[in-house]
C-alpha cells in the first residue's frame, strides 16, 4: 500500500504538469489485468501504434496487475488527472457512466458480428462520448467476450436446471436480477473467493468468459460448461479528459487511430485465447454444452422491463441497438 501511495504522488506530479523528458510526453495507464491476458496484449499494441504515429513524441508507460488499484479505483485517479488512462469494464463503468449499463443487458446482441456492428457504429461511439462529462472519454471498445454458466456436479441445459442452484456473480444488480429471473440463486461473491466456494459447496456454480474459466482454474473443479453466451460485456479503453485536453488537436488524432487500431489486434488475441482455453477445458474432461439460448432469452426478458422502468430514457438506445 505504501508503494501504491508513492508511486500514484509521482505519477500525478509527471502527468497534471504535463512533464516531458526529452521532448517525449509520457502517457500513464494502469490496470488489473495479467501480463497474459488478451486485453493487456491489446494495450501493448495501443502502446506501440502510439509511439510509432507520433515518431516518439508520445510514449506510454503501463502499469498492469492492479499495481495502481482496482478498476474503480484507478478511474477516480483518471478523473482528477492523476493517471492518463485506463482500461476498465464498461460494467464497472456504469457506476460512473449510466450509459454503460445498456451493454450489460442480457441478450442484447445477437452474436459477435452484430456486437461489433453497433460499438464500432454511431451508437458505441455515442456511448463512448457520455463519459466526457465525467471526466472519462472512452477511446475505444476492447473483446472481453461473453458469459456463460459453468458448474460443478450439474449440468445446465435449459434454465428449469438453473433452479435451486446457487451462481456467484459480480456485485452487479443486473446480473443478481438475470441469474433470479433463470430460476437460479444469484450470489455476490468476491472472485478471489470462488474457488473455495464452489469447492466447499457454497455455490453451485459461476458465469464467466472461457479465458476467465481457465486462467482462474476453475476447470479443474466445474466439469459443466454452457455456452448460453448471456452477456457480451466489452472492456473499455478510456483516457481521462484532463489528460485529453492537454494534447494537441494533432496528438489527440495519434491517441484515438492508435487506439482504434489496438482494438482491432485485440480481437485476433481474444479468439486465439478462446480456443486455447475452450482446448484446455475439453482435455480436462470438461463437457461444453451447446444450449439452446433462446430459452434462457426468453426467460431473462423480465430483466430488460426492470431495467427500462428504472431508466426510461435508455428505450431509444436500446431499441436502436436491437433493430441495427
Amino acid at each position: 500500500m505504501k508503494y501504491k501511495l508513492i508511486l500514484i504522488v509521482f505519477l500525478f506530479v509527471g502527468i497534471t504538469s504535463c512533464k516531458k523528458d526529452n521532448g517525449t510526453k509520457v502517457l500513464y495507464l494502469g490496470h488489473s489485468l495479467p501480463q497474459t491476458h488478451p486485453v493487456h496484449k491489446g494495450i501493448l499494441e495501443f502502446q506501440k501504434a502510439l509511439e510509432k504515429k507520433s515518431n516518439g513524441t508520445l510514449s506510454v508507460k503501463i502499469f498492469p496487475d492492479g499495481q495502481l488499484g482496482s478498476e474503480r479505483e484507478v478511474l477516480e485517479l483518471l478523473q482528477i488527472g492523476s493517471v492518463a488512462a485506463t482500461k476498465v469494464s464498461a460494467a464497472t463503468l456504469s457506476n460512473f457512466v449510466p450509459e454503460y449499463h445498456i451493454l450489460g443487458i442480457p441478450y442484447l446482441f445477437r452474436d459477435k458480428e452484430h456486437q461489433f456492428e453497433v460499438l464500432e457504429g454511431k451508437i458505441g461511439k455515442s456511448i463512448l462520448e457520455k463519459g466526457s462529462k465525467f471526466w472519462l472519454r472512452g477511446l475505444c471498445y476492447y473483446d472481453a467476450g461473453s458469459r456463460s454458466f459453468y458448474t460443478s456436479n450439474k449440468a445446465i441445459r435449459t434454465p428449469e436446471d438453473l433452479k435451486g442452484l446457487k451462481i456467484r456473480v459480480m456485485n452487479n444488480q443486473m446480473a443478481i436480477n438475470m441469474v433470479n429471473a433463470l430460476g437460479g440463486s444469484a450470489t455476490p461473491l468476491s472472485y478471489g473467493e470462488l474457488y473455495t466456494a464452489i469447492q466447499q459447496g457454497v455455490v453451485d456454480g459461476a458465469e464467466n468468459n472461457p479465458p476467465s474459466f481457465v486462467s482462474s482454474n476453475h476447470y479443474e473443479i466445474c466439469k459443466y460448461y454452457t455456452i448460453d453466451q448471456h452477456s457480451s460485456i466489452p472492456d473499455v479503453l478510456l483516457i481521462g479528459t484532463k489528460y485529453w485536453e492537454s494534447l494537441t488537436e494533432q496528438e489527440q488524432i495519434w491517441v484515438q487511430a492508435a487506439a482504434d487500431e489496438s482494438a482491432q489486434a485485440e480481437k485476433i488475441f481474444w479468439n486465439e485465447s478462446v480456443e486455447e482455453c475452450m482446448a484446455i477445458s475439453k482435455k480436462a474432461g470438461v463437457e461444453i454444452i451447446i444450449p439452446d439460448k433462446s430459452l434462457f432469452a426468453e426467460k431473462s426478458k423480465s430483466v430488460v422491463e426492470e431495467f427500462l422502468k428504472e431508466f426510461p430514457e435508455m428505450a431509444p438506445i436500446v431499441n436502436e441497438i436491437k433493430n441495427n
